[in-house]
């Protein structure tokens, strides 16, 4: 009986341990929007040979969203020929194309974004044999991941009787069970994610120049509560999930709005973010018995201004890539940089981490490994791996495969 018993936690440990390896990239920055990476087998310390190795790549139409997982599969998001948004949906260890499936969707952005390209940004999210893509004329469309079927479209602009962003939807949605939450149409909006029935729209009037938000939601328990973290272009605010009411708002000081970070949730109920124009903040976010919030914030560096990059949060320290293109170790008691780098590298990072290694993409086409230490800058490696195409979306990583989504392609990597 013994022996039975023994056998089975073994096999048992060896399963949760798949499991965690191998769990689905399945949205924007992981499958708790953090960044972080669970899988307990350690990463290298170094990027070249045998450690980083191209499993297969293929060549794809233009487009910054990020490509996620479920099941197997990865799913890429493209701009085709200025006129269609297509979904493709790629073996994740073969690279065999499944399915495929489109609409129109095509738009121009403002002249001062256009070094950006007019294509699609946002990162879909998957969930129970669904993806859910966001399209640039402020569209969410659900797909069967199996088969790529079409279950429904919402198209925003109609719904809520709004305008086209100027810069497209930007927002990536976010899975809650069988709700489903975005900033579109010019507001934050919960929907039912069987139905694609709006249950309830928030901070419509909350709207800067131009439209839309930049920022995705996150949800975290503050003050006792657990609630939807939002950044919009003007505020950071926490909505009640089931009504949409504001639980609380702060004002975001912002050059135009963007507000385009995703707010990182500190531990004993504390925001941090950092805004174009602004700084980085930290907020206190408390509740009293009755029910009501109180915001205060805690300190702003407006010196570490954050422009598209979210950070990795380690212990009492924040790793911020900055609108200054270097990188920033920001202790999250006092605000103050505890280093900074000297150089300067290209305008975006997104980055993963391991415990206390970070794995980020420059959006020059470069990995770059790093420790997270308060102490100082330790480099342990990088790597080109994009030299023609900039690598604006965000990396991805299931198990030992790692995701880079270029300009015009996907890579996916074995990861040792």
């Amino acid at each position: 009986m013994k022996k039975n018993r023994f056998i089975f936690v073994v096999v048992f440990a060896v399963l949760l341990q798949a499991t965690r390896s191998n769990a689905d990239w399945n949205q924007w920055r992981g499958p708790e929007r953090t960044g972080e990476v669970t899988n307990e087998t350690p990463w290298p310390e170094k990027l070249g040979g045998e450690n980083l190795t191209l499993l297969w790549e293929a060549k794809l139409s233009e487009g910054y969203s990020s490509p996620v997982t479920s099941e197997g599969k990865v799913f890429t998001v493209a701009t085709q020929e200025e006129k269609n948004e297509v979904v493709r949906a790629f073996d994740l260890s073969t690279g065999e194309q499944n399915w495929n499936d489109s609409w129109k969707g095509a738009m121009k952005v403002p002249f001062f974004a256009a070094k950006n390209g007019s294509w699609v940004r946002s990162t879909p999210v998957t969930g129970d044999g669904a993806i859910y893509v966001g399209g640039m004329r402020d569209v969410l469309v659900k797909l069967d991941t199996n088969t790529g079927d079409e279950i429904w479209k919402v198209d925003f602009t109609e719904r809520e009787k709004t305008e086209v962003p100027s810069f497209g939807q930007v927002c990536s949605p976010l899975l809650d069970g069988n709700d489903l939450y975005v900033q579109a149409g010019l507001a934050v909006a919960k929907l039912n994610a069987e139905t694609g029935e709006t249950i309830w729209t928030s901070l419509e009037d909350k709207r800067a120049m131009f439209g839309s938000a930049f920022s995705s939601p996150v949800i975290a328990t503050l003050g006792g509560k657990r609630q939807l973290i939002v950044q919009a272009r003007l505020a950071l605010a926490g909505l009640d999930l089931e009504t949409g009411a504001e639980l609380w708002t702060t004002p975001v000081k912002a050059f135009r709005g963007m507000n385009i970070l995703t707010p990182s949730i500190i531990g004993d109920d504390k925001v941090f973010t950092a805004s174009y124009g602004g700084g980085a903040f930290l907020f206190s976010i408390t509740a009293n018995g009755e029910g009501e919030f109180a915001v205060e914030q805690l300190w702003n560096n407006e010196a570490l201004e954050g422009y598209m990059g979210s950070p990795v949060i380690r212990g009492n320290h924040a790793y911020l890539h900055g609108r200054d293109k270097k990188l920033h170790c920001i202790s999250l008691e006092n605000g103050e940089a505890t280093w900074s780098t000297d150089e300067e590298f290209g305008e975006y990072w997104s980055m993963i981490h391991q415990g206390d290694r970070i794995l980020a993409l420059d959006q020059k086409g470069e990995l770059i490994l790093f420790d997270a230490s308060p102490q100082k800058f330790r480099l342990l490696d990088r790597r080109s791996i994009s030299k023609d195409e900039p690598t604006w979306a965000h990396l991805g990583i299931e198990g030992n495969r790692l995701l880079v989504r270029s300009l015009n392609g996907i890579h996916v990597y074995e990861w040792k």
